[in-house]
This record gives C-alpha cells, sequence and structure tokens, in this order.
C-alpha cells in the first residue's frame, strides 16, 4: 500500500526531523514509568517490546521514552523498552540476545505470548528480526505480530536504493556501513540470524513494515516483505511517497500521523 503525501506535507516531516535534536523531549504527565516500563492511560493488558534504532551503535533515551508512550498510546499496551547493548563494544550477537532475553522475562511475568507485539525501528528492525529467527530457532512460542519500521534487513548492504536514494535520503550510505561494520565484527553478513533476510522466515509472526518511499532502506523493506510472503508470513507493506528515514519520529510530539494510523489499525486487525 501506498500513502501519500502532499508537497506540504513531505517539507514538513524533512524540517522536522531537521530539527528534531534540538527540540525538547519529555515524558508527558500521566505516563506511567516502571523501569524499564513505560505505559499510557489506558494501556490494557499485553506488552509491546520495544526494539529502538540507532545504527546498531547510538542510543537516545529521551527520544526513546516519548516513542515508547507514543506506541503505548497507539497500541494500548505497556511498553518494554529494550536497553540493548550496542557495537562496536558489544557487536553481535549481543544486542539479538539482549532483545530474546526481555522476550523471555516478559513472557516470565505472566504476558502470553499472543498478546505481545514487537516494534523495530531502523537498526532495531533488523535486530528484531534476528531474535524472531532465534526464538523460531529455539521452538519458542512467536508474538502475536511485529511492526518494524524502515527495517535494515540485509547486512550485505546490496539493495539499489542503497544508491538510487542517497541523494534524497537523510540517512548516509556511508554512515550505515560503517556502523553495520562494528556492528557485525566480523560475522558474515550474508548470513542469518545477523542479515535477516538471509534467512529462513517461514514460521514469522504477522508483519507490519512500514518504509519512507525516499529511503535507502526502501529495497530492504521491498525484499523482506517479498521474501516473508514467499515464504507464508502475513504481510502488510506501507511506502509513505517521498519521506525520508526515520519519518514516524515526528510523532514523538505530532501523534496523529498516518504511520501510527496505520500501526493502530494493523494491531486491532490482529485481534480479529
Amino acid at each position: 500500500m501506498h500513502v501519500p503525501y502532499s508537497p506540504q506535507e513531505r517539507d514538513h516531516v524533512r524540517a522536522y526531523l531537521a530539527g528534531l535534536a534540538a527540540l525538547p523531549m519529555n515524558l508527558p504527565a500521566d505516563a506511567r514509568v516502571l523501569g524499564s516500563w513505560i505505559s499510557a492511560p489506558g494501556s490494557g493488558p499485553g506488552a509491546v517490546l520495544y526494539v529502538h534504532g540507532g545504527a546498531f551503535v547510538m542510543a537516545q533515551p529521551e527520544i526513546e521514552a516519548v516513542m515508547a508512550y507514543r506506541l503505548s498510546q497507539t497500541l494500548r499496551r505497556p511498553v518494554r523498552h529494550v536497553d540493548y547493548r550496542l557495537a562496536p563494544a558489544h557487536p553481535f550477537p549481543a544486542a539479538m540476545d539482549d532483545v530474546v532475553a526481555a522476550y523471555r522475562a516478559v513472557l516470565a511475568q505472566g504476558v502470553r505470548p499472543e498478546d505481545v507485539l514487537v516494534f523495530g525501528e531502523s537498526a532495531g528492525g533488523a535486530i528484531a528480526l534476528s531474535a524472531l529467527l532465534e526464538l523460531k530457532r529455539a521452538g519458542a512460542a512467536m508474538p502475536r505480530g511485529a511492526a518494524l519500521f524502515a527495517p535494515v534487513t540485509d547486512l550485505t548492504l546490496s539493495g539499489g536504493s542503497l544508491r538510487g536514494g542517497a541523494g534524497l535520503d537523510i540517512l548516509p550510505p556511508d554512515l550505515l556501513a560503517v556502523s553495520v561494520a562494528a556492528y557485525l565484527d566480523g560475522a558474515e553478513p550474508d548470513r542469518a540470524p545477523q542479515s535477516p533476510l538471509h534467512g529462513d522466515l517461514a514460521g514469522l509472526p504477522p508483519l507490519l513494515v512500514a518504509v519512507g518511499g525516499d529511503e535507502i532502506l526502501l529495497d530492504d523493506a521491498l525484499r523482506l516483505t517479498r521474501a516473508a510472503r514467499e515464504a507464508g508470513v502475513d504481510v502488510r507493506l506501507e511506502v509513505h511517497e517521498g519521506l525520508p528515514h526515520a519519518f514516524h519520529a515526528v510523532a514523538l510530539t505530532e501523534p496523529d500521523q498516518p504511520v501510527m494510523r496505520g500501526l493502530g489499525e494493523w494491531a486491532a486487525d490482529l485481534r480479529v
């Protein structure tokens, strides 16, 4: 599905992202914070496992806390923010292992797998997918679904949009290449689970894949969608036309965004 935007809306997203670092990021007063858990009012049972982006090497705790709140608002579940270990100090499989451990810890608290959703953005999308492949290998129960916003899926970095979108996106291909090398630290880029597109995707839970039409990672999202569908996985694809990487970050302070509405609708459909 292609999601259209007017030129004014596209310009607004790009200007917002350019000034994001200067925006104050404070959790709303009605946020409930308990350790790594963040809940918005109206959160019901279940859980969201939030695997943040940051090119495998960076965390932004204040921004991630607000995003966790927005996810809780949209998905109506408490959000478990996974503070996974970062490369280069902790290369693969450290981050994947941390997400697997967080998922198991959520289940140990009595949350049923069918009440868990996974959300991964950018590099976090790769790590989330790797964790799902590892859980499948171990014979663990799968979560109800996984939403992946602009996921990195092929660590060989062979997608055509990595070159074709370089002049349109805000994410430089060279930066992605350096961070992927730090994350792999010698692990093969064409092997799973570290490079999810190269794994057996059969048996994964339903997926929502959202990506900007001007992203260098567009092909990663498209190829993941195609491979997962061929493996029998239920996938909903949203291409947000003319938008760059991390476009969903506008929802940090402007939550009524098409991508968040789509996320909520996808999650509601999973309950049927």
